[in-house]
């Protein structure tokens, strides 16, 4: 992967997403962050924000993530988000809303790196649109989780590696690698 052709995209950190069973992934986000940051590479953060009459408030009855507190990223992540290429607000569960898919194409990322929440939803809907549009998705298993809990993170990997191919799916140290991030 080219570091310069590449983009970790911190997906949906947010106070509403991180509950008791994904609180624990928090701190390895934060230091795939760090790390990522500490050889020169280029991150995204999104924000999922709900609206009124959503598909989500309409279809699935779900009406969170309108407002502050909910929607703002974690505590831990707030300094990284600020250093951001930029923290894209999205109503849907992709990274690729118009601004975003404009974003990516402006920088000329091709290797889209993913961690962050929830790995059945928004991290594996981001994969698989990245796929589709002929980009290489990343998704670094240990820095993913779900809010739902571990079955739900474990039928969100089964689902990506299936549709994006188990060799996308990688370890933070697989990530920092000398095989796989050329940082020169």
């Amino acid at each position: 992967m080219d570091l310069a052709k590449s983009v970790l995209v911190v997906v949906d950190m947010q106070n509403g997403f991180v509950s008791s069973k994904s609180a624990p992934i928090v701190p390895h986000v934060a230091d795939v962050v760090r790390r990522w940051e500490e050889v020169g590479g280029a991150t995204v953060f999104t924000r999922f924000v709900n609206h009124p009459g959503s598909p989500y408030e309409r279809l699935i009855n779900w009406s969170r993530m309108q407002t502050s507190p909910e929607i703002d990223i974690v505590d831990d992540l707030v300094p990284a988000s600020r250093r951001t290429v930029t923290v894209l607000d999205k109503p849907i569960y992709s990274l690729f809303t118009e601004e975003g898919a404009a974003t990516v194409a402006q920088h000329g990322w091709t290797d889209i790196v993913i961690v962050g929440i929830a790995t059945e939803s928004c991290v594996l809907k981001t994969a698989c649109d990245a796929f589709e549009r002929g980009l290489t998705p990343w998704v670094v298993k240990d820095a993913v989780y779900s809010h739902a809990g571990q079955e739900a993170h474990e039928a969100g990997l089964l689902v990506t590696s299936r549709f994006i191919g188990r060799r996308q799916l990688i370890d933070a140290e697989d990530l920092f690698s000398e095989k796989l991030v050329a940082t020169a």
